[in-house]
C-alpha cells in the first residue's frame, strides 16, 4: 500500500499517550494511528450496515439485542481466555 506523509493537530497528552502506546508495542506512532484509524473505518462501515439493515427491516427488539450482547460476550471470553485465574 502507497503512503502519504501528513500534518495533523492531537492534543500534546493523546500524543503522548500513543507514543507510549507505540514504544510499548515495539510500532511506529504512524502505525498505531493508521490502525486506528482503520478501525475507526470499520466500526463506520458497520454501523452503515446495521442502519441499512434496520431500515429495511425495522429495529432490533431487546432480545435480539440482549442475544447479540450474550454472543459478543461469549466471543470475547473465547478471544480473550477470561475464565482463567485473573478473572477470578
Amino acid at each position: 500500500m502507497a503512503v502519504k506523509k501528513v500534518t495533523v493537530t492531537l492534543p500534546e497528552e493523546l500524543v503522548e499517550a500513543l507514543g507510549s502506546a507505540a514504544r510499548e508495542d515495539g510500532v511506529p506512532l504512524s502505525r498505531l494511528v493508521a490502525s486506528a484509524a482503520e478501525s475507526e473505518l470499520r466500526r463506520r462501515v458497520g454501523r452503515k450496515v446495521v442502519a441499512d439493515w434496520q431500515a429495511e427491516h425495522g429495529a432490533f427488539t431487546l432480545e435480539e439485542l440482549a442475544a447479540a450482547r450474550a454472543e459478543m460476550a461469549a466471543a470475547d471470553a473465547e478471544a480473550f481466555d477470561v475464565s482463567g485465574p485473573a478473572a477470578a
